[in-house]
């Protein structure tokens, strides 16, 4: 196994595609766009999405459908509310026997399903995988040290391909939890915004420290109630990436609730097509999922109201500090 495609040219599909080359794997990386293409195969770089960062003439950007399935594993990395567009696209494509790593985190909007049940259907005989956990594009492409989870049903195989993937300052660790994979990396985009939130009132590093970690409780309580370990939320796809994402300038989520917190519109913000910020487009499923398993999740649930009801944050803020006082591992 040698050959990888990279589906998509986002900031973190580029990424990917250079992880894989520093892994020694020759690698294709696909996007719908022919001027990104271009731009990318000409340059050597991905302007759009990544500008500033090498790439090896070695990794070839391409629209070619077909190209994409002479591969030993195919990466989809398109947004996590594309997902269903870019099965349809390849859903007759690529053969029953590769491997399809998910690296989109999210909840699709208006199913309130997990991208691997989105994918699962188009492609019912393939491996699936999950590949989650603190990351950022930039970081990844600057080759500087990440460790990330891969997550699969059986755990051999998750385990091989992580061999495949990794390299000196990128590495992959093995899991047998493909649900709590996807509920810890989509979910903690939604604690993020309200972790930014908090920062932008200025309500001290106290209010955030507790935010971060009740917001990791609920999340796991979301989990478990799916069927995934509690284990899998002390690691790098759980308490890690809520890290990462919650306190980092880095983080798209974070900043949009930081702008919040700070008085900026949220028709505004919301506007905004440059920036793409998944936890808004995620927060309606975890609530469906909630109410449908009896989760408690009063912080996923006070950021619902705010983007969807546009209830004062004041308000949101004086129904979570007047909750009942309760046993803490509850």
């Amino acid at each position: 196994m040698n050959r990888i495609s990279v589906v998509g040219a986002g900031a973190w599909g580029t990424a990917l595609a250079l992880s894989g080359f520093r892994a020694g794997l020759a690698v294709k990386l696909w996007s719908s766009r022919l001027d990104k293409v271009e731009t990318i195969n000409q340059r050597r770089e991905n302007i759009y999405r990544l500008p500033g960062i090498a790439l090896d003439p070695q990794i070839q950007a391409t629209t070619d459908l077909k190209g994409t399935a002479d591969a030993d594993v195919i990466i989809l990395a398109p947004p996590a509310q594309y997902m269903r567009s870019t099965c349809e696209i390849f859903h007759k494509v690529w053969p029953t026997h590769v491997p399809l790593i998910i690296a989109s985190k999210g909840i699709e909007d208006g199913s309130a399903i997990l991208m691997s049940e989105i994918v699962r259907a188009y492609f019912p005989d393939n491996p699936l995988l999950i590949l989650t956990g603190p990351s950022f594009a930039s970081d990844v492409a600057k080759k500087l040290p990440t460790a990330i989870v891969l997550a699969a049903e059986d755990i051999a195989v998750a385990q091989k391909l992580a061999h495949l993937l990794s390299s000196s300052h990128f590495r992959l660790y093995a899991c047998d939890d493909i649900i709590g994979a996807q509920i810890g990396g989509a979910c903690k985009n939604i604690i993020a915004i309200a972790c930014g939130i908090i920062a932008g009132l200025d309500l001290g590093d106290n209010a955030r420290a507790a935010l971060v970690t009740r917001g990791l409780a609920e999340v796991t309580r979301l989990g478990c109630a799916m069927g995934a370990k509690l284990e899998t939320f002390l690691g790098l796809s759980g308490v890690g990436d809520m890290i990462l994402t919650c306190l980092s300038s880095q983080s798209r989520n974070q900043a949009f609730g930081l702008a919040l917190g700070r008085g900026a519109p949220l028709d505004e913000l919301l506007s905004n097509k440059k920036t793409l910020v998944e936890g808004v487009h995620t927060v309606s499923g975890a609530v469906f999922l909630a109410k449908k398993l009896m989760v408690d999740m009063p912080i996923t649930f006070a950021i619902y109201d705010l983007l969807n009801h546009g209830t004062p944050l004041e308000q949101l803020i004086d129904q979570l500090l007047s909750r009942p006082l309760k046993i803490e591992r509850n």
